[in-house]
């Protein structure tokens, strides 16, 4: 039996497969701010249109229900009224009176019912996407008008879930409504024996109390197809591992170059530092691997840190002092001390008080000494 030898194979024919190539290109990585963002600008927020409806419904009703009373008794007195008057001449007067009796009539009845729902739908509105205005959807996209893409979307996955979900809509709403009519089927023949009020108030029941079980049906429904569309709308927002490394270079910058930045800055800094050696009164080394440059005059709160520094640093900055002439000082705890508490233009602690005028009276002493030798 042959073998396969895999070294036999020419180089230029190298199947094998770098699986992170794969992985890079699957949308796996939960969708950042600025990614939700820019597609909140765009309208593309979690949004149920099943929790409009049935707010607004729940509204309408709920307001029908409590005004229907005073709008059957505004209805009735104005047929009556009506009625009333059908022999009378027909004049421009009367009919600019009717058509006003009219308007008044609707604002009375129809404008309180309409001003709940307006109310409600903007308020459910609001809860779930906040204020927002976007013209993304207004916007001429010609790619809408490709039959190709157009077919593509009523046969999509989206599709099939959206009329999955009224299929399932109108089933549950149908057994409920079903199985109510069932229950007041009996009751109906007894309206043979109500007068006309006592009949529209039996029905008004009847009426109002479907509509609340279907609207209450309709907020579960709601309900969890908010909870799917928030889940939907994370899915398509989801983002590839490369995706959310350009969004960081975008957002926060190129890391190389971010490095690059702070290093100039770390070097401007070093060198702003180093300028301000030669106003420095003393240096406080420990010997070799750390040094303080001090700098004290009168009218000071306490001596100032104008620079510091390790290894290097430090043998730069001795040396500068060698050639300003500053007198440099050993006292490794004093300097391991100043170098770990005390940043570039701070003040001296108090604890070391103590020890900094000791070594600054030291050097003033030494400044005495070649001012009278010089004299």
């Amino acid at each position: 039996m042959k073998i396969f030898d895999e070294s036999q194979l020419d180089p230029k024919f190298d199947f094998r497969f770098n699986l992170q190539l794969f992985a890079d290109g699957e949308k796996t990585e939960e969708p950042t701010g600025k990614k939700r963002e820019d597609a909140r600008r765009k309208g593309q927020v979690a949004r149920s249109q099943e929790l409009n409806t049935s707010a607004v419904l729940l509204a309408g009703f709920f307001v029908l229900m409590i005004l229907w009373k005073y709008i059957y008794a505004n209805i009735a007195g104005y047929t009556t009224y009506i009625f009333a008057h059908l022999g009378d001449e027909v004049t421009i007067e009367f009919l600019m009176k009717s058509f006003m009796d009219i308007m008044f009539l609707l604002a009375k009845t129809a404008l309180p019912v309409m001003f709940a729902v307006l109310i409600a739908g903007l308020g459910i509105n609001f809860y779930q996407v906040g204020l927002m205005f976007s013209t993304e959807k207004l916007e001429l996209n010609l790619e809408a008008l490709n039959p190709i893409n157009g077919m593509g979307r009523i046969f999509s996955k989206r599709s099939l879930v959206e009329l999955a979900k009224s299929l399932l809509k109108i089933a549950i709403i149908g057994y409920f409504l079903l199985k109510y009519l069932e229950e007041q089927i009996d009751h109906i023949p007894d309206f043979i024996f109500y007068d006309l009020e006592q009949s529209l108030v039996e029905f008004a029941d009847i009426i109002f109390m479907l509509a609340f079980k279907i609207i209450a049906v309709i907020i579960v429904l709601a309900v969890l197809d908010y909870i799917y569309q928030q889940w939907q709308t994370t899915q398509d927002l989801k983002m590839t591992k490369q995706e959310v490394k350009d969004e960081m270079k975008q957002t926060e910058g190129d890391p190389q170059i971010k490095g690059k930045i702070k290093q100039k800055q770390r070097e401007m800094a070093m060198r702003r530092m180093m300028q301000e050696v030669p106003k420095a009164d003393v240096i406080i080394t420990n010997p070799t691997h750390f040094a303080v440059a001090l700098m004290y005059h009168k009218g000071m709160i306490a001596p100032t840190v104008i620079a510091k520094g390790q290894d290097k640093v430090a043998q730069r900055i001795k040396e500068i002092a060698g050639d300003y002439k500053i007198p440099i000082v050993e006292n490794k705890p004093l300097a391991r001390a100043l170098y770990a508490s005390v940043e570039v233009g701070g003040i001296v602690p108090r604890e070391l008080y103590q020890a900094v005028a000791e070594v600054l009276a030291y050097v003033y002493r030494l400044k005495n000494r070649k001012i009278r030798r010089s004299a």
